[in-house]
């Protein structure tokens, strides 16, 4: 992928409605917290794939505008939201996973902590419901840097918030959020993904694996690079036997938009071309092969089928009695 002034330019319409002050705090233009809603329960939901149990586990959700999807058309969107009983704000989950098996314990994933608002950062309470101890965890794989994916490695004291962990990632995603470089270039609104990103980590020093290509990171759990919305953006593979799963981590950030309208673009990709090409490559696919699909922004617990209709993608979420 091409980094360039104008593809930070692309993603800088994302960053630039979010108002960071430092990695602590979170308020945002497009991008919001919902400030009138109690915050939510704490949500984890665990169903078995073959010989693994995945949890699905619910950091809460955020607020996305329709500005955020900049190729969208208005009318369109606003005709889907209606069809869909939505608001022209539409809340969004954020998910994490767990798969374990035997004795292994993998986070995919560790959610916002404190950076994104009241409604964000809860799981801590959905690792305790799902009766699980972060002291537990072996790995944490994170599939890209972005805050609500990776700033629940830090504890509230600065801590690693996984002491136990091995924490992996691509080597592209790693390479990117550390240039100096690349930084140099950044526009203003991005500055405050790349220090998140590298403090993230920091915790975790000599405890990083960075991995590249489509390569197997723990028996049965295998990396398939998804580029676009950042750099070294990860998807899953989760298999056991016949029992497969598609992860397909932040492919899709608004189900009512995006497989209706796979071109349709979110502002937070660094690429959005890129991202483009990538969804319609991986809902083409999981579609054909009638795979299992989960995702970090499908509704909660975000697991479900893709079918195919035309150039257009539908999401049929699995029923909780069936997962």
């Amino acid at each position: 992928m091409k980094i360039d002034r104008r593809t930070f330019g692309r993603a800088a319409l994302g960053a630039g409605t979010l108002a960071l002050a430092g990695t602590g705090s979170f308020a945002a233009k497009g991008a919001t917290p919902d400030t009138t809603t109690a915050a939510p329960l704490p949500a984890a939901h665990r169903f078995a794939l073959g010989d693994f149990t995945i949890t699905a586990l619910s950091d809460g959700f955020l607020n996305l505008g329709l500005d955020l999807f900049p190729a969208a058309d208005p009318a369109a969107a606003e005709a889907l939201l209606t069809r869909a009983f939505l608001p022209k704000t539409i809340a969004t989950s954020v998910n994490a996973y767990l798969v374990t098996r035997g004795s292994r314990r993998i986070l995919i994933d560790t959610g916002t902590a404190s950076a994104m608002g009241p409604t964000l950062g809860h799981l801590p309470e959905a690792l305790v419901a799902a009766g699980v101890k972060r002291e537990e965890i072996d790995t944490v794989i994170v599939t890209h840097l972005h805050p609500d994916h990776a700033n629940g490695l830090i504890g509230a004291g600065g801590e690693a918030a996984f002491p136990a962990a091995e924490i992996v990632v691509a080597n592209v995603e790693f390479a990117f959020w550390h240039d100096d470089g690349i930084l140099s270039q950044a526009p203003d609104p991005m500055r405050p993904f790349f220090e998140m990103a590298r403090k993230s980590l920091g915790p975790y020093r000599g405890k990083i694996r960075q991995m590249g290509g489509e390569v197997e990171i723990a028996p049965g759990i295998a990396a398939v690079p998804a580029p676009g919305h950042t750099p070294g953006h990860l998807a899953l593979r989760i298999g056991s036997g016949d029992a497969n799963m598609l992860l397909f981590t932040d492919v899709i950030h608004s189900s009512t938009l995006q497989f209706a309208h796979p071109e349709w673009a979110i502002a937070f990709d660094v690429d959005q071309a890129a991202a483009v090409a990538t969804r319609k490559k991986v809902l083409d696919m999981v579609s054909a092969d009638r795979l299992l699909v989960a995702g970090m922004h499908l509704p909660f617990p975000g697991v479900g089928h893709v079918t195919r209709e035309g150039n257009a993608y539908s999401y049929i979420p699995m029923p909780w009695p069936a997962l």
